[in-house]
């Protein structure tokens, strides 16, 4: 009897060990058994990762999967890397030297007013992205143009060329001029277009308040306008509204970014500002346009092109 009670004994304990072994102590993760569950924590990113990776692909675009790599070029490296190499995979091919010999002349005629047709071949690369009506200033006069800053522009376009995406359009501000003109020039390079806009300088760069620029300032809390060539961002809504970010290219305006030197729209822009005072107001720092011309300057201008500050 003893032995029949040992055997049967010996036998209860084999079958608990085995319902043990096989016991479901979890459902996620795909995990069934405790021998499952031993791997699972031993492999966990292979299990939890595997089933996510291949759910999410599902719903990548077909033009996202089919995106090259992100390439950094050795001139991209002196620029600000967070908007260099979002943009660096957007770019287009371009023959700069093609499109300088058939744009110039053009966009300097266009640029003095002589000229709004295109009278040159363009480059066989060259093409325009997107098609945008230009800004136009109504009521207000553009500044007279100095055809010195349009060559500073073009050689700004061609020293920042790794950085800057779309080199059809681009806009110069002259800040020889008064900010009762309309200073902001828009300059479509490929069709020899030029419009101008109103847009204000920094408090920091005209202390007295007399409506022309004074002097420019790199400097943190200077509240002053910055020379250089400046690369357009992403947008925004900021304490001004929708904004556009400003990247800095050149020693002159690098700091654009820390001291948040973007575009932006303001009260003290607009036109109807010269009538009772002669005069803009002052930005603090900023490219402060008039409120009701901010969706075209947004649509002229996009990300990846340049903007170019200075006097003539």
């Amino acid at each position: 009897m003893s032995i029949g009670r040992s055997a049967a004994r010996r036998e209860r304990q084999r079958q608990r060990s085995e319902r043990a072994r096989t016991y479901p102590i979890s459902s996620g993760h795909g995990v069934r058994t405790r021998r499952g569950f031993q791997r699972f924590l031993m492999e966990p990113p292979m299990r939890a990762t595997a089933p996510v990776a291949r759910r999410n692909a599902a719903f990548v675009r077909p033009e996202e999967r089919a995106r090259p790599p992100r390439v950094a070029t050795e001139a991209s490296k002196t620029a600000p890397r967070a908007y260099i190499m979002r943009m660096t995979d957007r770019s287009f091919p371009i023959d700069r030297r093609a499109l300088m010999l058939s744009g110039t002349a053009t966009a300097t005629a266009a640029l003095l007013g002589r000229s709004s047709a295109v009278t040159a071949p363009l480059a066989p690369h060259a093409r325009s992205v997107g098609t945008v009506p230009a800004p136009a200033s109504a009521s207000v006069a553009p500044a007279s143009f100095d055809p010195t800053l349009l060559r500073k522009a073009l050689a700004a376009l061609d020293r920042h060329a790794g950085a800057i995406a779309h080199r059809d359009r681009i806009a110069i501000v002259d800040f020889s001029a008064p900010s009762s003109e309309a200073r902001l020039h828009f300059l479509d390079v490929i069709k020899g277009e030029r419009s101008s806009l109103l847009v204000a300088h920094g408090a920091g760069s005209d202390p007295g308040h007399t409506g022309f620029l004074q002097r420019f300032s790199n400097d943190f809390g200077s509240n002053a306008s910055s020379e250089g060539a400046f690369l357009t961002g992403d947008y925004y809504v900021g304490k001004h509204g929708r904004s556009q970010r400003l990247a800095g290219l050149d020693p002159t305006n690098d700091n654009a970014q820390g001291r948040a030197i973007v575009i932006h729209s303001a009260w003290y822009a607009n036109a109807d500002i010269l009538a009772a005072h002669g005069k803009l107001g002052r930005s603090q720092g900023c490219f402060a346009v008039g409120e009701h011309e901010l969706d075209r300057v947004f649509g002229f201008l996009g990300e990846g092109r340049l903007l170019y500050a200075a006097k003539a």
